[in-house]
């Protein structure tokens, strides 16, 4: 059997430390296979915040991937933004979009971050006919019998939840991804956790949403969720912080 843990919303800067701790707790005491952290790991992008992400991040002991979310593309420096979005990510340059490999288990990485996009709203996600092209390779490369999740910061269509990823191109990529072989699909985003199973053409999809860690609490107090893999069998249970 294989154990994930998957948080998002991290947001140092505006981080709940009790929260923070919790969770550190559980990864010490629960030892997962791996950590799946679907991005906004900072609030505005600031250096300092990333250098605090990046040591709670090497002190959790365990395998992790991240997910760039909206939050960390650099906000005030527009030339950075641009010509060299992920430089401040360079403590944990190894597990940005990092893919993960376990027994029977993969999680492939899809970028739903966009520098800029022709609407007002930056923060909304956006899957590229590069992204997703990367993410249907990888996929396809991967034995048949792997049970395939995908990691990523926006919810592809929406869920039932407060807030909205309103991804472009969301559904179009959830439909090639499932046809590809995807088993889930992990995001973030909304701060708020959901599970649930959506029918495409050819199938369906689990798309599973985590909460967030961080002061910016919605619907529910701070959470992740503890993802059990037996065989073909997916099972979640959103853990909170009470």
């Amino acid at each position: 059997m294989t154990t994930l843990f998957h948080c998002s919303d991290i947001h140092f800067g505006a981080e709940d430390r009790a929260a923070l701790d919790w969770f550190a707790e559980e990864v010490r005491a629960n030892k997962p296979d791996a950590v799946i952290i679907t991005g906004d790991l900072t609030m505005r992008a600031r250096h300092r915040e990333f250098a605090a992400a990046g040591e709670w991040i090497h002190n959790l002991k365990a395998p992790v991937t991240v997910e760039v979310g909206n939050h960390d593309l650099p906000y005030f420096n527009l030339y950075e933004r641009f010509r060299h979005p992920y430089r401040r990510y360079s403590r944990i340059e190894d597990k940005v979009e990092a893919e993960i490999n376990l027994p029977g288990v993969s999680v492939v990485p899809l970028k739903t971050t966009a520098r800029a996009q022709l609407r007002l709203n930056w923060s909304k996600g956006k899957v590229s006919g590069d992204a997703l092209r990367e993410s249907l390779r990888t996929l396809r490369s991967l034995p048949a019998d792997t049970v395939k999740l995908i990691a990523a910061h926006h919810p592809l269509v929406d869920a039932d939840t407060r807030s909205s990823g309103s991804t472009r191109g969301g559904l179009k990529a959830l439909m090639a991804l499932q046809e590809a072989g995807a088993a889930a699909v992990l995001t973030g985003h909304v701060h708020d956790p959901f599970d649930i199973e959506r029918r495409t053409g050819s199938g369906s999809v689990r798309l599973i949403g985590a909460g967030t860690l961080s002061e910016r609490v919605r619907e529910n107090p701070p959470s992740y969720n503890r993802i059990t893999i037996d065989g073909s069998a997916i099972d979640v249970e959103a853990r909170y912080m009470i």
